[in-house]
């Protein structure tokens, strides 16, 4: 049987990277899925490449407005009859020094990065609860909420406040046997890793802060979220699992 076979998820930021191997692995795994992202281009392609591989919708909009997360919510509704799982994924990084970094680039990422787990993930629990039988909510954190990193302040705070929001979702929604738990990547190849200005010579010293030797890749990451997920992490909850190469394990 398949891990999340009957499972129904909602997926945000899914147009690409992370986002998209997500949605890949769950669909594998049996899941049905609406993908959510803000180009529609992007959302469209994915949508129509992730089709073969099961039952996919999509819904264009941003997750940081409270009307579009009650418009995922009610798309959700309409085309499953309910929610299981919640994948928080959508997130952006704007890379610039602290006495430079702009006002509207913090609330951009904080809305962006913090604000719609806190939005979407309460429109779903509701649901959740009214359902009666449980759920799951797996929320995109990073490293960087563990340990700062230069030109990255609002970033930083951002998923530093998702691994706390994720603990305290996960005591408050115990009860309803929903669980919530976060993932912590390290150094992945994706399009905004590099639009950070990564480049070969960046990553060829980075590397050597990973006992590993190498980035990690989306579908491992995915991987990651689909046993986070699943009825094998059935007594897992409250926690940041760090998918990073062994990279903080050393100073």
């Amino acid at each position: 049987m398949l891990r999340l076979e009957g499972k129904t998820t909602i997926i945000t930021g899914a147009g690409r990277g992370i986002g998209q191997a997500i949605a890949k692995k769950f669909l594998l795994e049996g899941s049905r899925v609406l993908l959510c992202d803000i180009v529609p281009e992007r959302l469209e392609q994915t949508a129509l490449e992730l089709a073969a591989f099961g039952e996919v919708h999509s819904l264009v909009g941003d997750v940081s407005r409270s009307d579009f997360c009650d418009a995922v919510v009610q798309k959700a509704l309409d085309v499953f009859g309910g929610i299981n799982i919640l994948v928080n994924n959508a997130g952006i990084a704007v890379f610039s020094p602290f006495l430079e970094h702009s006002e509207a680039a913090w609330d951009q990422t904080l809305n962006v990065n913090l604000k719609s787990m806190f939005l979407l993930s309460q429109r779903v629990a509701r649901e959740m609860v009214i359902m009666g039988s449980g759920g799951a909510i797996v929320n995109m954190a990073s490293t960087n909420g563990l340990l700062g990193e230069r030109d990255l302040v609002a970033y930083n705070a951002s998923k530093g406040g998702v691994i706390l929001l994720t603990k305290t979702l996960a005591i408050e929604l115990a009860d309803h046997n929903i669980r919530v738990n976060c993932v912590a990547p390290g150094l992945i190849r994706t399009t905004l890793a590099l639009e950070g200005g990564s480049n070969e010579t960046f990553l060829e010293s980075y590397l050597q802060k990973i006992p590993l030797r190498r980035q990690g890749t989306p579908s491992e990451v995915a991987n990651v979220f689909a046993f986070l997920a699943s009825d094998e992490a059935s007594f897992v909850t409250g926690e940041t699992l760090v998918i990073d190469g062994g990279q903080l394990a050393q100073e």
